[in-house]
This record gives C-alpha cells, sequence and structure tokens, in this order.
C-alpha cells in the first residue's frame, strides 16, 4: 500500500505543509506505515485561528435552523459512506470493526442532538419581573474553539464530541487531530465540507505540543475542549484558565466494579471480558479494575480466565475478530511493562497476553488479554490508567471495604456494581465517586443526550460535553433587561438608586 502524505485544512482548503516535517501513521495491525502527517509550523495552526475568527460573525449570525441543516446533511452523508469510515477507523486506530462502527454511530447520534439546538439554545424571559421591567435571557456563541483530540476515538471525538455541538452553537473551531490516527477526521471533514460548510468554520491542523502551547495562547481562541491524558490535561487547563478561556478537559480513568457474592457470576464475567478488553482496553470507560467479594473470587477469576481466552485476537478489519492491536508499538511496549510491573509489585499472572502475535499479523502491534489476580491497593498497577487489555482482581470482604477501595482511587469517570440486591444498589449510587454509574451494566455511558460525567481526576472543568452541558458549553449568556415608559412616567423627576433591580419599595 503507498505511503500517502497528508495535508491540513483551512477555509475548506487542503494545503501541504511548509514545514518538512512528518510523523508516521501506521497500521496496528500490520505494523506498516500508510501515511505521514504533517506537523504543522506556528504559522500555519494560526492561520487556521485567523480562517476560524473571520468566519465567525457570519457564521454566528446565521439563524441556529439554517446551522442545524448543515448537521442534517453531514448525518445523512456519513451514514452513507458508514462502513467506508468504520474500515478506516479500524485500520489506522486498531478497533475491531464492530468498535470501530460504533464510533461512527456516536458521531451521528452527537449529530442527533446537535439538531435539536434550536430547543436547547432558547432563552426566557419575564413579563413584570420587576415593577414595569421585562428581563430576557439569550444564549449567544462565544468565539473560536480549540479542540484537541486524541488517539482512541479518532471519529467520535473530534466528530461528535467535539464540532457538531460546537458549530450549531454558533462558534468556528480549530479541530487539532490525533497525529498518529489523522485520517479518519480528515475524512468526515471532507464529507462535512461537501455537505455544504462554509469556510473558515472548521479548520484541521496536526501539530507538536510546541504549536498546541501557541494555540492554547492564541488570544482569538476563545475556549478549549480537551481530551487525553491527565498530565497533559491538567497544563491545558492551567494554560487556558489563566489566559481567562473556558476549558473542559477529560482526561484519565482508572474504573472499578464491585462484584457482590449474589450476582450471577459467568453473567457478570461476560459484561466485565466485554468491558475490559473491548477497544483493547484504550478507552477511558474501560474497566480495569474488578473489586469481588472473596466468597466468590476464585470462582469468578476462573470464568474470567475461561471467557478471556476464547477471545479471538487479529487484524482489525476482519469480522471475527473480538480484540485487536494496539494502536503503537510504544502502546504496545508500555502495556507490557505495565505487566510486569504489577508482577514486580506481587499480583498474581492468571493470564498472560505479552508475546501474543495472531498467524500472518507477527509484526501487529497486539497484547492478548491478561488477568492480574490479588492485586492490591498498595500496587499502582492497580491505581494507574494503563490503557490496554489488563483487568486487574481487587478482592474484598464486604460491600463497605470494597467500596472504600474503588473511591480510593484517584480517577473517577466511571463505576460499576453487579449485584440483584436493590439495597445495595441504592448504596452505591449514593456512595460512589463515579460520575458514571453503572448497576449490572459494565459501561456505563449514557447517550449523547446526558454528559459525559467524569469526576474527580478524570476531569477538569465545569461544564461536560455532551447533553445540555455541551450546548452550555458552547454558550454564554446574555440578560437584557427592558423598560418601556408610558408619556405619564416620561414626567418624572425621582431615580431609585435600585431601579428595575428590586421588587419592593424601600
Amino acid at each position: 500500500m503507498p505511503v500517502k502524505q497528508l495535508k491540513y485544512c483551512v477555509n475548506n482548503e487542503w494545503k501541504t505543509t511548509t514545514s518538512g516535517k512528518y510523523t508516521q501513521n501506521m497500521n496496528p495491525s500490520t505494523g506498516e506505515q500508510i501515511a505521514q502527517t504533517p506537523i504543522c509550523a506556528k504559522d500555519e495552526v494560526f492561520e487556521a485561528v485567523k480562517a476560524a475568527r473571520a468566519a465567525y460573525p457570519l457564521w454566528s449570525a446565521q439563524p441556529v435552523a439554517l446551522r442545524t441543516q448543515l448537521i442534517f446533511r453531514f448525518r445523512e452523508l456519513v451514514n452513507q459512506r458508514f462502513d467506508e469510515l468504520a474500515t478506516l477507523v479500524a485500520t489506522e486506530m486498531g478497533k475491531n470493526l464492530e468498535e470501530s462502527k460504533g464510533d461512527i454511530v456516536k458521531v451521528i447520534e452527537a449529530c442527533e442532538l446537535s439538531v435539536g439546538a434550536p430547543l436547547e439554545l432558547q432563552g426566557f424571559s419575564m413579563m413584570e419581573a420587576t415593577r414595569s421591567h421585562d428581563i430576557n435571557l439569550y444564549r449567544e456563541s462565544v468565539g473560536v474553539f480549540l479542540g484537541v483530540a486524541p488517539y482512541n476515538f479518532p471519529a467520535m471525538i473530534p466528530f461528535g464530541w467535539f464540532i457538531p455541538v460546537c458549530i450549531t452553537s454558533g462558534n468556528c473551531m480549530v479541530l487539532k487531530a490525533a497525529s498518529m490516527v489523522p485520517q479518519s477526521a480528515m475524512k468526515l471533514l471532507e464529507i462535512l465540507i461537501e455537505a455544504g460548510l462554509p469556510k473558515g468554520v472548521v479548520n484541521l491542523v496536526t501539530c507538536s505540543r510546541d504549536e498546541l502551547a501557541d494555540l492554547i495562547a492564541h488570544p482569538e481562541v476563545n475556549g478549549v475542549s480537551f481530551v487525553g491524558s491527565e498530565s497533559v490535561g491538567k497544563i491545558v487547563y492551567g494554560q487556558a484558565a489563566a489566559a481567562g478561556k473556558r476549558v473542559q478537559c477529560l482526561t484519565e480513568a482508572k474504573n472499578h466494579a464491585l462484584v457482590l457474592e449474589d450476582a450471577p457470576l459467568e453473567w457478570t464475567a461476560r459484561r466485565v471480558v466485554n468491558s475490559a478488553f473491548g477497544c483493547a482496553g484504550q478507552r477511558c470507560m474501560a474497566l480495569p479494575v474488578v473489586v469481588v467479594q472473596n466468597s466468590v473470587a476464585d470462582e469468578f477469576v476462573k470464568i474470567l480466565k475461561k471467557l478471556a481466552q476464547e477471545l479471538v485476537v487479529g487484524p482489525a478489519w476482519l469480522p471475527s475478530t473480538q480484540l485487536g492491536p494496539l494502536v503503537s508499538q510504544a502502546q504496545q511496549q508500555s502495556v507490557e511493562k505495565w505487566i510486569e510491573k504489577g508482577l514486580s509489585e506481587g499480583a498474581e499472572l492468571v493470564l498472560d497476553g505479552r508475546g501474543c502475535k495472531p498467524k500472518g499479523y507477527e509484526n501487529g502491534y497486539f497484547v492478548g488479554p491478561t488477568i492480574l489476580d490479588k492485586v492490591t491497593p498498595a500496587m499502582t498497577v492497580g491505581d494507574q490508567e494503563i490503557f490496554g487489555p489488563v483487568v486487574c482482581v481487587k478482592r474484598c470482604q464486604t460491600f463497605e471495604e470494597g467500596l472504600a477501595i474503588m473511591n480510593a482511587n484517584p480517577f473517577a469517570n466511571g463505576s460499576s456494581i453487579f449485584t440483584t440486591s436493590g439495597y445495595h444498589s441504592r448504596e452505591f449510587v449514593h456512595r460512589t465517586h463515579g460520575g458514571m454509574v453503572g448497576i449490572n451494566v459494565g459501561i456505563p455511558v449514557p447517550l449523547g443526550f446526558f454528559p459525559f460525567s467524569g469526576h474527580k481526576r478524570s476531569f477538569f472543568g465545569d461544564l461536560h460535553c455532551l447533553g445540555r452541558d455541551g450546548l452550555r458549553f458552547y454558550t454564554q449568556v446574555k440578560t437584557v433587561t427592558t423598560k418601556w415608559i408610558s408619556p405619564e412616567e416620561s414626567q418624572e423627576a425621582k431615580v431609585s438608586t435600585w431601579e428595575g433591580t428590586i421588587n419592593r419599595e424601600l
């Protein structure tokens, strides 16, 4: 397969970088290079900001119904090219085909949220809020946003979490696509342009952290949406907030599930396998830790191992593949080092995924399903994000002990409980630190009509992405107080210090 030299996009025009610098875009199933990703120069990323700023006045002045019509057309084109897009995600990122299809479905779901903007962006009003004064509240666009996307969801995050909500709200965006997996976002932008995107409303660049820092600091960038590691997210949040920009940073996770002795064990184990090993563990809502009540722990681990061993590991695009490769050789090596770290800390190796080499794809970046048992709170392997197909089993005596183990983790994206007890389910919902909670659900991600609501060190900001939070993040409120005066009132000489702002006589 020939190696393509990719381009960046400003004002709907695809351009070759003048920096002369590129990174490799690999096929993780084969280990072969499939493209070169540009490292845009500083003046090129600033060019994207300039284009967005120039497009903003006209775009924000468009009636919201016209903005949503663009998303209607885009959604239809995405549906028409669904299989092509899913195959592209699988090829460059390594998710199996079913998971890649879900990545595209989430783009469509976000479009369906965004076309409801005419209802959600409505303000409210009150006549005679105070004597002879009316008050109206409006929601307005903010300006130019920077979207910083990670590699693990190359379609869903940039064209689901970011762009549809941002632009239907009347803003413009500069998207910094993930350099390892840029082609999915590039193809989706091509489709959005085909749907009628005005020049400058969405621009796409790929760059290094130096240019990213310049983008965050740019005075014409009003807000930042970031998804990625906690270490980078904290820096982005600090830089953007210090500059007075609105910012949301969705970062890492180490989601835990509590398995009580009354849970149906095989039924539960199937959901843990799906949650832990889906997307090869490369998602912030993966389930890398299960806290199991001691009375059933040995039996549960036995079932878990059996089911994990049945998973078909192979190239991402084959329909039979259940577990695809990791995104890069560096990530493969990182995950294998984490397995070694867990063993050195004293974890018990139940299933070893190192050295996994599917026949015919020996150069791919594979790690097979891995299970580490008897992981204790003192082990970093059970508390830090591995981002790979590794599940850690922690043990507890009681519900209270299990909940305490879970809540001790610094991350709180999601948490789940598996039980048939209504009492323990209700207590869990009330007391877990997780922002997205599952009752007998391994991946408690709500539909896009609700916010993606991580807590603690999994999120930095005030308003989450998607749902009403997303629409509020991309808009600002304006209140207007109005007084219409009668001929008699125009003769009044006295003006109260609190005119129109209180509703009682002083």
